[in-house]
């Protein structure tokens, strides 16, 4: 059996598309065979449209989605047809990526408001994914993998198509009751027929998942079912961590906690956490770090991801005033360097109060270290969200970091540049219409402290997006005591426009299937000096029908140094302050097509750079071994030449990694990472075996290297900083 084909007139109209949940007593065996009764009793969700390479076009491999419910569960069967059977599947790694692979997936948007869903997916191989969308889809929003829950599915490979069930228990989810429809949308990735296709026609323009065009998923009994449930979710860890830069003694430890999830409503829930522990969490991927302004590195724990579109979706990435990384990271009086504080217990109610409604409130003790200065801090953050019209909403945020017990402390408190509170109100207002053309955001904050007074913080920003135009307008000011402890803002005291604009085509030929038009002005002005900054570039890029990308820029910088600064990060001769600088660049971007087995990215920098020349590049190497796993080598190298050096100068940052899954539920990954700016090499290797739902077992081993030149005589060194090995197992339990 091979491609299905549908006519035009199917895919023409602009009504939305619906189908009906069916209702059934029969047992479905969720073996990934579609051989149970009631399958063939259905009408399913069909007629998929081209996304990728036309969007108005039917599918080529054309898919087919049935769904019914026993009031306990949510079945799903699904059939996808193909052109062949050679199916490409990265690895057998839970929550895998879908661009480059065959998979599809389901987005339930419970509360049919068109700006938060769930998602579920599924590969040929039978691999699961689950998370979050929030912020409608547009561009900038929450796509995260960080939510886990129980639920199954299995999938069957035949012939020219391949088959899917899927079981989800309503325990799972959230929703009104009682639910007469829900939202629905659905999108497939075919790599035989070089395709992306979804249920309801959605324009080139948009994301792929955008939830601005919806379809209905009809109820054919109302859904009363309650979605309450009680998760417990216990820990134990054991290892040890070794310093031998400072020569101290193994720190060998043995830890024990854990998390609770219980549904106060069916759209509200309790999340508890008591003496979390996140030794499991990867290494931060490292770069190249030529900025004058703190970087930014995401969250990576586990609790902080779960619900993080509701805390972190305020303000701009760069005018953030919640970041829950801050949680926990503390200032050692004694080395000034960074230090990780523990933390006692936390919890958090997120959810919907109504189906127009959305809460959040947040709270988290910290210890406090006599020895470093640090105090015991509590961690406070409460948020409402409120819809408006079809898709906008307003919401309001309130951010407190208080220090407890600052006396306790054997430090002179006068020495100490520690707040004994820091707080923050803001209001946020997201716009964007029913079919996504316009959107945007305005946003005002303001933080104080015991010594300063209320500062604030105010930006804006609107999209106009259609398939021939992108204009955007972004504007910000932060004032220059704006701060919020517990957020990102790397920089204050400035104001900023951000004004770009984009023209798109489309050709019909067989090489090259869209490009764009590129102009964009970023410009930064101090109050009471004038304009600090400016970044102009003008550009063309796009995609070929084959998928590979590229990009090419052309790119003017304006700075003012107001502190002596190392453009090279290499700890050399800094350029002195109170001067400025204007140059030109070359800036370019390649990915290959990452459906093909080897596949590859570049993106090369060239021209002058501050009072001197700059050459480098970064990219990508990878190698998949279908369907087990890959080799990847990320790379950085980057060539100075600057008058106030004596000599030219480099830096390098290779990051080789293997992944490997033996099966779906044992995977390992070898990661390293060498970064010449810190003359250091970073090794993490893990083992996880996922021995029952959402239940894992994980060993992490960790080293970090001393590797630079030590002496004159260019002597290389390689010696251990620090070591840790880490076992932990954690057991999800249903109530």
């Amino acid at each position: 059996m091979g491609l299905v084909s549908v006519s035009w007139a199917q895919v023409e109209t602009n009504e939305k598309k619906s189908f009906t949940v069916g209702t059934t007593s029969e047992e479905i065996e969720i073996d990934g065979e579609l051989n149970e009764a009631i399958w063939k009793t259905l009408t399913p969700a069909k007629n998929f449209v081209q996304y990728f390479p036309s969007d108005s076009l039917p599918a080529k491999a054309q898919t087919e989605i049935y769904m019914c419910t026993d009031k306990k569960n949510l079945y799903i069967g699904i059939k996808c047809y193909a052109a062949g059977n050679n199916w490409i599947v990265n690895s057998l790694r839970r929550d895998y990526r879908a661009g480059g692979a065959d998979n599809i997936t389901l987005l339930f948007d419970t509360f049919d408001d068109g700006t938060n869903a769930l998602y579920f997916g599924i590969n040929p191989e039978g691999v699961l994914r689950e998370g979050i969308i929030s912020n409608g889809g547009n561009v900038g929003a929450d796509f995260t993998t960080s939510w886990d829950n129980k639920w199954r599915g299995e999938a069957k490979k035949y012939d020219g198509y391949y088959t899917a069930e899927l079981e989800i228990p309503f325990s799972t989810l959230r929703y009104p009751t009682p639910s007469k429809k829900w939202g629905f949308s659905s999108y497939r990735f075919d790599s035989q027929s070089n395709e992306i296709s979804t249920f309801s026609q959605t324009p080139r323009n948009q994301i792929v998942f955008t939830l601005a065009y919806p379809a209905e998923m009809i109820w054919e009994e109302e859904l009363t079912t309650k979605s309450s449930a009680v998760s417990l979710i216990p820990f134990i860890s054991t290892g040890f961590n070794k310093d031998f830069e400072d020569d101290t003694p193994a720190d060998e430890f043995f830890e024990f906690g854990g998390d609770a999830k219980i549904a106060l409503t069916p759209g509200l829930n309790l999340d508890l956490t008591v003496n979390p522990d996140f030794s499991q969490v990867e290494v931060d991927e490292q770069i190249t770090n030529l900025d004058r302004f703190e970087i930014f590195f995401p969250e990576r724990r586990q609790f902080f991801l779960e619900n993080a579109d509701l805390f972190g979706q305020f303000g701009f990435s760069n005018i953030n005033p919640f970041f829950s990384r801050r949680i926990g990271a503390d200032e050692d009086v004694v080395t000034e360097e960074l230090a990780q504080s523990r933390i006692y217990a936390g919890l958090r109610v997120s959810g919907k109060l109504d189906p127009n409604t959305r809460v959040g409130f947040l709270n988290m003790q910290t210890a406090s270290s006599n020895e470093q200065g640090i105090p015991s801090v509590n961690y406070g953050v409460a948020v409402l969200q409120r819809k408006l019209w079809t898709r906008s909403n307003i919401g309001i945020i309130a951010v407190n970091k208080e220090a407890l017990n600052l006396e306790d402390l054997d430090f002179d408190l006068d020495t100490l540049d520690i707040n004994r509170y820091n707080r923050m109100v803001g209001v946020d207002f997201n716009y964007a219409t029913r079919d996504n053309t316009w959107f945007g955001k305005t946003f005002a904050h303001g933080t104080f402290s015991p010594d300063s007074n209320v500062a604030i913080a105010q930006g804006s920003t609107l999209n106009y997006n259609t398939r021939e135009f992108g204009v955007l307008w972004k504007h910000e000011y932060v004032a220059e005591d704006y701060n919020a402890e517990v957020g990102f803002i790397p920089r204050t005291n400035y104001f900023r426009i951000n004004p770009v604009t984009e023209l798109r085509y489309y050709p019909q030929n067989d090489f090259l299937n869209n490009h764009t038009y590129r102009a964009e002005a970023d410009i930064f002005w101090r109050p009471d000096f004038g304009k600090t900054d400016h970044f102009f570039s003008v550009g063309w890029g796009g995609e070929f029908t084959e998928r590979a990308r590229f990009e090419l820029n052309l790119n003017h910088n304006y700075v003012y140094l107001f502190d002596a600064f190392d453009p090279t990060g290499t700890d050399s001769l800094e350029l002195d302050a109170d001067q400025d600088f204007s140059y030109l660049s070359f800036t370019g971007n390649y990915r290959s097509d990452n459906r093909k087995a080897f596949s590859w990215s570049i993106s090369p920098y060239i021209g002058e750079y501050f009072n001197g020349w700059r050459y480098g590049t970064r990219g990508s190497f990878n190698i998949r071994y279908q369907p087990k796993g890959s080799f990847s080598l990320n790379y950085a190298v980057n060539f100075f030449d600057m008058p106030h050096l004596d000599g030219s100068r480099e830096t390098f940052l290779i990051s080789p990694r293997i992944d490997y899954t033996f099966s779906k539920s044992l995977f390992t990954s070898l990661f390293a990472q060498y970064n010449s700016q810190d003359d250091n090499t970073n090794i993490n290797a893990r083992i996880q075996w996922r021995f029952a739902p959402v239940s894992d077992l994980i060993l992490v081993y960790t080293d970090n290297f001393l590797t630079g030149e030590v002496d004159p005589l260019d002597r290389f060194a390689f010696d251990v900083r620090t070591r840790s090995i880490v076992l932990k197992v954690t057991y999800w339990l249903n109530l």
